[in-house]
């Protein structure tokens, strides 16, 4: 079974919506005085699943930037006063980077205005999602790619 027009269609309306929602995101970080780059970081150092910081190796793989980057990124971060560093508790060889009080402010802004955005967005995503999703199980059972 070869990919209909109609599967490329929903692909390329998912693409189109993600792309909204990704310019969005970058415009706002802008408008809040931020880099995309460093909005990015705070919302990594935020999401981190049970713990209020993030180590410079998670951040890189997190961010698929390279150590180096993701360093110089939590350097401009911290001349901003987003982030502050500290030496692990546990592992003294491991900075723990975690967010300030003006950069938990800065997060919770843009946070509620991606929400929104996404509020008005995920219809068409989920839709596209269901469209590619079934598409793509409606090829694995019939062995086609």
């Amino acid at each position: 079974m070869r990919i209909s027009k109609a599967d490329i269609e929903s692909l390329a309306q998912f693409r189109y919506a993600l792309r909204q929602f990704l310019r969005f995101s970058e415009r706002a970080a802008r408008q809040a005085g931020v880099s995309p780059q460093q909005h990015q970081l705070l919302m990594t150092i935020k999401g981190m699943h049970g713990r209020p910081w993030a180590n410079v190796a998670e951040i890189a793989e997190r961010l698929q930037v390279s150590h180096h980057a993701a360093v110089a990124l939590v350097t401009r971060a911290q001349n901003l006063k987003l982030v502050k560093r500290t030496q692990g508790k546990e592992d003294r060889r491991t900075v723990q980077v975690s967010l300030t009080q003006k950069g938990e402010d800065l997060i919770a802004q843009l946070a509620e205005l991606h929400h929104h955005e996404l509020g008005r967005l995920s219809q068409i995503l989920l839709r596209q999602l269901q469209s590619i999703g079934g598409q793509a199980r409606k090829r694995a059972m019939t062995g086609s790619h």
